[in-house]
């Protein structure tokens, strides 16, 4: 079996002979393949020979190909870009929507002209053409509408207007989705196995807010993609999702991403036996900081909780994006310790 079709087995819930290992490898792929960060989130070759030679090194059963959380708000209109050369890009400038005004004069989105849009589904191209036979591929489609409107607004002030103006947040989640949808639909027919997106800042609103705002675009959104495609779509909320876990388990998403804040047997329990996980293991304290003697502990100890829970609907992996400066022994450790830990 291809680790193509052990991550797809396992999605779908059927019997695999061990759960697949896909750590969140972006930024961390681009300096073993001799690249800038600049040049990786910038240029399409760069980015897929970084996440070629990423799964060449080390053989994950998942790669994924995201330049960073910025690529919607900058097709959008937003100024990105970062200080140096090994920096991911983040805003610059003020913020893109203040007013109703702003938002009406966001162009339709458009994949073929705005932004990195065409560069990254030229670097998916590649990707699936060098190894989309051998290994599941998760594209990112960004950002969820809420993530991706705080991106465009600022965070403080989203978070003002959610009390101040609950109808103007709706409308800029509307158009925000739009992207999401052209983007992700675009981005499955280039040949993605699934598409992932963040919602991050959702989950620090709380459950009252996010069920009333957040979670109704999400459905949206997945509603639209699931109509759009046949792939499986993820959600990933940093941070301890905790309270809104159930909230989440509804929202249509046939993943959900966890960080390592929340707990792997609660997250198994509150969510369900048809929905996948994927994580969680700590990317600082565990696979950055750590040792492979307890990256391979933290590893086995969620194996055997979702073993406990008699759940193969999941992936194992880091509950964030992998920091740059992990040591390559420690994430050879994860993948080994998945490898020889049969079901």
């Amino acid at each position: 079996m291809t680790s193509k079709l052990l991550v797809e087995f396992a999605l779908r819930g059927h019997a695999v002979p061990r759960i697949p290992v896909g750590p969140l490898a972006v930024h961390y792929c681009a300096a073993p393949a001799g690249h800038s960060i600049r040049r990786f989130t910038t240029d399409a070759q760069a980015l897929a020979e970084s996440v070629i030679r990423y799964y060449e090194r080390f053989r994950p059963d998942a790669v994924w190909l995201s330049a960073d959380t910025w690529v919607s708000a900058e097709a959008m209109g937003a100024k990105v870009g970062s200080d140096s050369d090994d920096q991911p890009f983040g805003a610059l400038g003020g913020p893109l929507v203040r007013t109703a005004a702003d938002i009406d004069r966001i162009p339709a989105p458009e994949v073929g002209s705005q932004g990195r849009y065409p560069m990254m589904l030229d670097a998916l191209s590649r990707v699936v053409e060098a190894i989309g036979s051998e290994v599941f591929i998760v594209a990112c489609l960004d950002q969820y509408p809420f993530s991706l409107a705080a991106a465009l607004m600022d965070i403080n002030e989203i978070m003002l207007k959610l009390y101040d103006d609950p109808p103007f947040v709706r409308a800029l989640l509307e158009r925000c989705e739009e992207y999401a949808l052209v983007y992700g639909t675009a981005l499955a027919n280039a040949g993605a196995d699934m598409l992932s997106g963040g919602d991050s800042p959702a989950g620090l609103i709380g459950p009252s807010l996010y069920q009333e705002i957040a979670m109704p675009a999400e459905k949206s959104l997945l509603e639209k993609l699931h109509a759009a495609t046949e792939i499986p779509l993820s959600l990933h909320i940093c941070g301890d999702a905790t309270p809104i876990l159930p909230l989440m388990a509804a929202t249509g998403a046939d993943v959900l991403e966890l960080d390592h804040a929340v707990d792997l047997a609660e997250a198994f329990a509150a969510t369900g036996p048809d929905i996948a996980v994927w994580g969680n293991l700590d990317p600082v304290s565990v696979l950055s900081r750590g040792n492979p003697d307890s990256v391979r502990e933290a590893a086995s100890a969620a194996l055997s909780t979702a073993k406990a829970a008699g759940r193969s609907r999941f992936v194992l992996s880091s509950g964030c994006t992998l920091a740059v400066e992990t040591p390559p022994e420690n994430i050879d450790a994860l993948i080994r310790t998945a490898w020889e830990t049969r079901l």
